[in-house]
């Protein structure tokens, strides 16, 4: 049973459309590999059904781990949701702070993911005023004014 290149294609688009729907970010490598077997069936037709098979292993394989090798190298040069990127930031209280009573912080661009955090501070500091972030306490900012 020889399969044609045009079976290839097809199965890769239908793993690439599995990949929508199921969203592993996992499946779309497999397509990418049948994909690239039906190209090189539609250029040497005369592979047989194991060749076809090793070939599409390890395209996908290969293919997987490119992928797994460029993504590891740039995972660690972001600082997005790191609790270490809203230290010194300067935001406005939107709601006035006390002692042992929590404000809020609104930051112009969003520090964590978001613009808006609950704060403590050590001394009282009315609404409105610019403060910094001194230190992070679990879900809360530490500031004091700027």
């Amino acid at each position: 049973m020889d399969l044609a290149w045009w079976h290839w294609m097809i199965l890769g688009l239908g793993l690439g459309l599995a990949e929508l729907a199921v969203a592993s970010f996992f499946l779309i490598w497999f397509g990418l590999g049948a994909i690239l077997v039906g190209l090189i069936l539609l250029v040497a037709p005369t592979t047989g059904f194991t060749a076809q098979m090793l070939l599409w292993t390890i395209a996908s394989t290969a293919l997987t781990a490119l992928w797994f090798k460029v993504f590891s190298r740039f995972a660690d040069k972001t600082r997005s949701g790191q609790a270490a990127e809203a230290l010194g930031e300067i935001g406005v209280l939107v709601r006035a702070v006390e002692p042992f009573q929590k404000g809020e912080i609104r930051f112009q661009k969003p520090v964590m993911g978001t613009e808006v955090w609950p704060c403590l501070a050590d001394e009282a500091i009315a609404a409105g005023q610019r403060v910094r972030v001194l230190a992070i306490d679990g879900q809360l900012l530490k500031v004091g004014k700027s």
